[in-house]
């Protein structure tokens, strides 16, 4: 051994044990014997002892995956053939246990022939399977990100401070209208974009999170490259890490569909649907801002009410009256001055807020909307009256005045209108039409509110019977309230319902009603059996948004049966809301509540709701009742009534049976339930609970 042998044995010793430590397999291959050399190290990195491996120049072919055997052996052709300055590929190699390990492959010529072709080419296998098999979980990562993105329609971009550069992914340059694809975008291009009256508020809202640090999130209307305006939601993060002075890096997603979801929503709880123009609430609501600002801006209010409204229903079906209705908001619409508002009160009746203009006359708009009607045809039949309106309305500049007096005001001078021939507009305090109904039915509608608080608002019943029967064979009753004044005198329910309906009360008086009945006497509604309710609806509840949230939530508390609540809704309410009395009664039959049709016969349209609303009961029109012994014609109809309901299984009431022959005739006809004075006169609920009681002690 020479001293250059002597000095490189320790070296060679050195690098053997550096590649021993890191884990690395070395081959040697002699391309003139066809020799290759394994290090023991590599075949350790695939399980097996030294040795334990056959002398085979070939045994990494064997273990290759089939697979990867065309790229691993054009790698080594290609560096052969000069093409490379190393080989240098990736692949898989059975491990003895059976499994899979990933290496890299490196390694070069280190020895060449005269002609300059490799004698011997040298390498080191390294062990990557961790590494591939991050890369695996972190694709598998990404492509669910991927398709979440997708799926959410999300694009994603960032920004460079340094460089000032702004990076969007394809679907972010689809969203703003881009030609497709991942890059740069110009410096100002969001900014190009932003809709001009949110620019300065997004701009400012976007910058937000270099200071704070926190997350933000944005919403603005862009305009496309096309002209199309969009609504989107940006989420936004300063990452201080990226790039010298950090990054902006966040997501993109189109929202319009949401928006204008939430836009129509709005819009609903706001707006009458038949109509477009305002419901109840929202008239309120502007009401209360025009009296706060009267004293600078005094306005006019005017109250509509439709002419022979009801008759054209009866006559030429729901369809044209609803088709009526929405012609009347149209007319009302274009009528209005650029500052006024109009609404649906419910029904056929309408309400304007326009305020007072120098030189014009308040009877001008209410001429125009009276002509307008008159000059429109609205599918009436030959020898029906024509839809006309009478219209009310009422000066307002006194910011001392309330909602329900300037309302009334209207109402009453609509009141004097109809009453001086219809068709025609008069002022509040005009002349001989003047009077004091609608200020007389506000003063009653604030006694009532203040009745529900201070228990002056009374709850009665009349019982209806099994006809021939005692009571307690039936155990129902229909709830009735009375209010009772200062004075300890009973105000009837003709005097302070229609004042609730007339000031759109009717559901919050209904709701009471029902609500304490339910917390009184639910104890007593808990089954088959038990004592069974039966409520009139007003229209206005009929549309009331959560009505079905507020009787399952009373309900509940109570511990009574749905089966044993009656819910009774009249023609009227019906014509005047169609759809939501059709809802009403679908919810209730899906509750297992009982729906019955009151003064059932009092219209045209009569027999069309049985075909339309599954309701469980029809009570028959008093006035077919009231004087059924002496009348042939309301014995005809009363028997009809009774057939047709029979044949589609509803169990029949009638009403009004003021003696016994009545009695007796009905029951013969095969009606098996009535009520009336005859019966049972209406009483407080307490007694009739009373009476319950001791019925069920006797048992």
């Amino acid at each position: 051994m020479t001293g250059e042998d002597e000095k490189q044995g320790p070296e060679r010793d050195l690098w053997a044990h550096a590649i021993e430590r890191a884990g690395l397999g070395v081959w040697d291959a002699d391309l003139q014997t066809g020799d290759c050399y394994y290090s023991p190290s590599w075949a350790r990195m695939l399980g097996y002892a030294p040795g334990e491996l056959p002398r085979d120049p070939d045994v990494w072919l064997a273990l290759l995956h089939p697979d990867d055997r065309e790229q691993a052996i054009a790698s080594g052709d290609r560096h052969v053939a000069g093409l490379t300055e190393r080989i240098d590929t990736e692949m898989r190699l059975r491990h003895k246990d059976g499994h899979w390990v990933w290496v890299l492959d490196r390694g070069g010529s280190v020895a060449w022939d005269a002609w300059g072709k490799p004698t011997r080419i040298v390498g080191v296998q390294t062990d990557i399977t961790r590494r591939k098999q991050a890369e695996d979980r972190l694709a598998q990562i990404n492509a669910r990100l991927r398709l979440a993105l997708d799926a959410s329609g999300t694009g994603i971009w960032h920004h460079d401070f340094a460089t000032r550069t702004s990076f969007w992914d394809a679907r972010t340059h689809e969203i703003f209208g881009l030609p497709s694809g991942d890059g740069e975008v110009a410096r100002d291009q969001w900014v190009s974009q932003l809709h001009p009256e949110d620019r300065q508020r997004a701009e400012r809202e976007h910058t937000l999170p270099r200071k704070t640090g926190a997350t933000a999130q944005l919403r603005y209307r862009m305009i496309r490259t096309d002209g199309e305006i969009r609504h989107l939601e940006t989420l936004v993060r300063f990452v201080p890490e990226f790039g010298e002075e950090g990054q902006f890096v966040g997501t993109v997603q189109d929202i319009t569909e949401a928006c204008l979801r939430e836009e129509e929503l709005a819009r609903a709880a706001s707006h009458d649907r038949l109509t477009g123009l305002l419901n109840r609430s929202a008239f309120d609501a502007e009401l209360a801002r025009a009296l706060e600002h009267v004293e600078d801006r005094p306005f006019a209010i005017y109250y509509l009410d439709l002419d022979y409204f009801k008759a054209l229903n009866d006559v030429a079906g729901h369809a044209t009256g609803d088709s009526a209705l929405q012609m009347i908001g149209r007319i009302i619409s274009q009528a209005l001055p650029h500052d006024a508002t109009a609404a649906r009160l419910g029904g056929d009746e309408f309400a304007i807020l326009a305020p007072l203009a120098d030189g014009q006359e308040p009877s001008t708009l209410a001429q125009t909307i009276l002509r307008a009607i008159a000059g429109t045809s609205f599918g009436e039949n030959a020898g029906s009256p024509k839809l006309g309106a009478s219209i009310g309305y009422a000066l307002i500049n006194d910011g001392s005045i309330s909602q329900a007096e300037a309302v009334a005001r209207a109402d009453d001078a609509c009141y004097a209108a109809k009453a001086s021939g219809r068709n025609r507009c008069v002022a509040f305090g005009e002349g001989a039409a003047a009077s004091t109904s609608g200020l007389t039915a506000a003063r009653i509608l604030s006694d009532t509110i203040d009745g529900m608080e201070d228990d002056r608002l009374l709850l009665f019943g009349q019982q209806i019977h099994i006809l021939g029967l005692p009571w307690s064979r039936s155990h129902r009753c229909e709830v009735l309230a009375r209010l009772q004044d200062r004075n300890g005198r009973l105000i009837p329910p003709g005097a302070f319902i229609p004042a609730a309906e007339r000031f759109g009360m009717a559901s919050r008086l209904d709701r009471w009603i029902v609500r304490n009945a339910l917390q009184r006497y639910g104890h007593a509604m808990r089954g088959p059996g038990d004592l069974v309710l039966g409520f009139n609806l007003s229209a206005q509840t009929l549309s009331v948004p959560g009505l079905w949230e507020f009787v399952d939530r009373e309900v509940e508390a109570s511990h009574a049966a749905h089966s044993n609540l009656v819910f009774e809704i009249t023609e009227t309410a019906a014509v005047t809301n169609f759809q939501a009395a059709e809802r009403f009664v679908h919810a209730a039959r899906e509750r297992n509540c009982r729906v019955s049709l009151d003064d059932f016969g009092s219209g045209l349209s009569s027999f069309d709701y049985l075909r339309r609303f599954p309701v469980d009961s029809i009570k028959i029109n008093g006035d077919f009742v009231e004087n059924l012994a002496g009348s042939a014609f309301d014995q005809a109809v009363v028997r009809a009534i009774t057939d047709i309901a029979k044949a589609i299984g509803l169990t029949v009431v009638a009403e009004k049976i003021e003696d016994g022959d009545t009695q007796a005739l009905l029951k013969n006809l095969g009606i098996r339930y009535g009520q009336g004075f005859f019966l049972h006169r209406p009483e407080p609920l307490d007694a009739i609970m009373v009476q319950l009681q001791e019925s069920r002690a006797r048992m």
